[in-house]
């Protein structure tokens, strides 16, 4: 049997390491990750190789050869530009003339491939996926099978919400040779994007193998040093060269002056290497040629070939690469990534969370500090949607800002530019600057819209002079937070795909500077506003509204609406009440206890004054809160349902809506008397953008206070939303309570269960698997129709996309059959939680 290994990879969240060399050629207990994969592949009886390359080819190929070393035969295939995987594996396709098998060059991995191999030739399939289980499938392929194997659904590098699995795509594959007939040649073409989709559509015979044995994808400078470890545990078995004396493996020539007791836990040595008298080492991989000079503390580190470490000097979960000096006495703290021929000077300090580039000089008696050298605040994931939030100049600090600037600014392009806006707050203010100051120094330009509400940066981003935009805000729901939100070049949300490039640009900090003539600008654009206030005044019915005599109470919640919204008004002939109409970036934030008192004062003023009804926009004018004429806060889901109705009354040619999957069965009764197409999303703002891109979805709304008209704006504007609700009452003649009495209503029940983000994935799976003979909905979570309970009866079940809670929503026109339904499914979640 052939196999063919990916090892094109650029590794750029593995920088600093991989500054050098290429992701597979970074050790693992002193031998290159692709080296344990060969291994591995010979050790299952497989010694034809191709390796596919890309990024620093000549690093692989000087290094193994023809493979005869190693006990087997490689060749080597090069693609002209990156393909993609399958596209890359394409490239070989002179060499795939029997069934083969497909397996990264950079993850660490001790599966049982005969095993798999059993299992596709048991299933005659043209294609077989490796499967494993993992606590957090988030950056991976969710994959579900039949209790066959036959593979009935996947998601590539899904949302929460999409996770209806704990069970994931490893990227290893067994083929047929024909299925590379279906790959295009030098086109970019993915496994798990364009031929498996294609496959399962075509019910070609695609299978999953779910493995017992240890996977890891080594995808960044954590999960490299978690590898190093697991393997130091025994979970992962691979090969370690060396002579194994007690809890020791030491390379040839290597010795070894320390007592035996100073080598705790598993220590890996390497060849020629000395490790002086006095020097602890614990729980660490050290390279070939390094020496460890007396009383040297290394603990849980890496140290690949050719160190030195001084007298005395401490190192402490820290990554050092090849050929670096550490003088003595100097101190390393945790989490320190050092590449290749640095040097630390004695007696010098390196504190927590610092990478230092190639060739780098450390002076002697030096304190390196983030101020120095860029940190990793996140080490994870930056984004949640197209959102970055962080504690307000803690971790929203300028530092952060200009580094996060100038990776959206190398994502853009030299010579672009990009709008910029904020809250009106100091913290928002300080940051939006910094950030410019990051754009500028990538040759980016800015415009500035200084203090301005989320819709109208939009409506800037519509006239196409920009290639994106930044807006910064004080967090509507926790005053220590500061928010910082990213647009794509059209004012949509930025997508997935480009938040990840964000995050890879930011964790490689490899970006390009502007030459110093070259450096960006900043305008300040001065009819933006103007601009916005046309544009709306000529999308509303105004001779409707004004004819209407409405009486209208509006909070603008001392945001930046009070400086645009008023003038708006001024031409719809209301009688108009305004409450926190002047800016106050101390006010933006409400408690909740706050917030409950403002919507009293609201219904207050509203029925004190017997006006028509109240709204309450936020902060950042995106969303609204609306009290009608008897007081009553309509609250969100409720206010959807009226909304849509509404619409549909006042614009009789409205024919289909989108709304998220969270929404009340109660637009699918108003749907079904007012025929009425209703299209299904995700509950995200993202989505509900897409959906408002279809000219015949007329009108979206959310779950939370933001709708969207697309006549005007493809996404939420609360100013826009309140002056369409006073056109709907003004054509309908009714007023909203009226509405409300009139409107069928289902009740809803709502539990939050505590689940850890390691469990949210079990419980996927467990629920897939109660709920697979039910009608159900699988846009976002689970909705389950049970059955026998009322075609108006569902329950959705959603994990949190940032929390680690699962939700529950049940509904129905009984509320002793919601209550029921939600207590039935919090049971079933909380067993799911405690068995492993």
């Amino acid at each position: 049997m052939k196999a063919v290994i990916m090892a094109g990879g650029f590794g750029t969240r593995l920088r600093p390491l991989t500054c050098n060399i290429p992701k597979p050629m970074v050790p693992m207990v002193n031998k290159p990750m692709l080296e344990h994969i060969i291994e591995l592949l010979k050790f299952h009886g497989i010694k034809n190789i191709v390796i596919t390359l890309f990024y620093q080819p000549d690093v692989i190929t000087n290094f193994f050869g023809d493979g005869s070393k190693l006990g087997v035969q490689l060749q080597y295939r090069k693609a002209e530009a990156d393909f993609g995987t399958a596209g890359s594996v394409r490239t070989a396709k002179d060499f795939i003339d029997e069934r083969f098998i497909i397996i990264s060059g950079d993850v660490l991995t001790d599966f049982n491939l005969t095993a798999a191999l059993r299992f596709h030739e048991s299933k005659k399939g043209k294609a077989t996926m490796v499967l494993t289980r993992v606590a957090n499938p988030l950056q991976f392929g969710v994959v579900i099978t039949r209790d066959d194997g036959k593979i009935t659904r996947f998601l590539e590098k899904p949302a929460w919400g999409e996770v209806f699995s704990d069970t994931i795509n490893t990227g290893i594959y067994i083929l047929e040779p024909e299925v590379m007939d279906l790959v295009p040649a030098n086109e970019d073409f993915d496994f798990s994007k364009n031929l498996f989709p294609m496959m399962l559509e075509q019910d070609m015979g695609l299978y999953g193998y779910i493995s017992d044995g240890y996977w890891r994808d080594v995808g960044n400078l954590n999960e490299y040093q978690e590898a190093q470890l697991d393997i130091l545990r025994g979970l992962a078995k691979v090969k370690i060269d060396g002579e194994k004396v007690d809890n020791v493996y030491r390379g040839v020539n290597t010795k070894i002056e320390t007592d035996k007791r100073n080598l705790t836990g598993k220590v890996v040595i390497g060849r020629n290497t000395r490790i002086h008298r006095e020097a602890v080492v614990s729980n660490s991989v050290i390279g070939d040629d390094c020496e460890i000079m007396p009383g040297a503390v290394i603990r849980n580190s890496i140290i690949w070939n050719g160190c030195q470490i001084g007298t005395k000097a401490e190192l402490s979960s820290d990554v050092i690469c090849s050929r670096c000096i550490v003088g003595d006495e100097a101190v390393i703290a945790d989490n320190v990534y050092m590449s290749d021929q640095c040097v630390i000077g004695r007696k010098s300090r390196l504190l927590s969370n610092i990478k230092l580039w190639p060739e780098k000089t450390v002076e002697e008696g030096a304190i390196l500090t983030r101020s120095l050298v860029w940190e990793d605040q996140w080490l994870r994931e930056l984004f949640t949607d197209s959102r970055v939030t962080g504690v307000s100049n803690v971790e929203m600090n300028p530092e952060f800002g200009a580094k996060l600037g100038a990776a959206f600014g190398a994502l853009v392009g030299a010579g672009s530019t990009v709008a910029t806006s904020r809250d009106s707050d100091n913290v928002s203010r300080m940051m939006n600057r910094a950030i410019m100051t990051g754009l500028m120094s990538a040759g980016v330009h800015c415009t500035d819209l200084r203090a301005t509400s989320i819709p109208i940066v939009r409506h800037e981003l519509k006239s196409g002079k920009e290639k994106g935009g930044i807006h910064v805000r004080k967090s509507p729901f926790d005053k220590n937070l500061t928010d910082i939100i990213f647009f794509d070049s059209d004012g949509k949300d930025l997508p997935t795909s480009k938040t990840k490039s964000v995050e890879r640009l930011f964790f490689g900090e490899d970006f390009p500077r502007a030459h110093f003539d070259a450096v960006g600008s900043i305008t300040f654009p001065e009819r933006t506003t103007e601009s916005y206030i046309d544009r709306f005044l000529s999308s509303v019915d105004l001779q409707a509204i004004r004819s209407a005599g409405l009486k209208l109470v509006i909070d603008f919640s001392n945001g930046v609406a009070s400086t645009i919204f008023p003038h708006i008004l001024g031409n719809l002939n209301l009688q108009v009440v305004s409450l926190n109409a002047h800016l106050d970036p101390r006010k933006l934030t409400l408690a909740r206890n706050e917030f409950e008192q403002s919507i009293s004062e609201l219904s207050h003023v509203v029925t004190s004054l017997r006006y028509d009804i109240g709204c309450k926009l936020d902060g950042g004018a995106e969303k609204i809160k609306v009290i009608d004429e008897r007081g009553n806060w309509i609250d969100d889901d409720r206010l959807l349902t009226l909304m849509t109705r509404f619409v549909s009354l006042a614009n009789p040619d409205v024919k289909k809506i989108a709304v998220p999957i969270s929404a009340s069965g109660e637009i699918d009764l108003i749907a079904r008397k007012l025929g009425l197409t209703v299209l299904k999303t995700r509950d995200s703002h993202l989505a509900l953008m897409q959906a408002a891109s279809d000219k015949d979805t007329r009108f979206v709304g959310g779950t939370k206070g933001g709708f969207i008209f697309n006549e005007f704006l493809f996404a939420s504007d609360g100013m826009y939303s309140v002056a369409k609700l006073l056109e709907c009452m003004a054509l309908t003649r009714k007023r909203l309570g009226e509405l409300d009495r009139e409107t069928p209503r289902l009740h809803f029940v709502k539990k939050n269960i505590p689940c850890s983000w390691h469990a949210k994935g079990r419980v996927m799976r467990r629920l897939m698997k109660d709920s697979e003979a039910l009608p159900r909905e699988l846009i976002e979570g689970v909705k389950i129709y049970p059955r026998d309970m009322g075609t108006l009866t569902s329950v959705l079940l959603n994990p949190d996309r940032a929390r680690p809670f699962f939700h529950i929503n049940a509904e129905s026109s009984d509320p002793g059959v919601a209550e029921r339904l939600a207590k039935e499914y919090e049971a079933k979640i909380l067993g799911w939680i405690r068995v492993e």
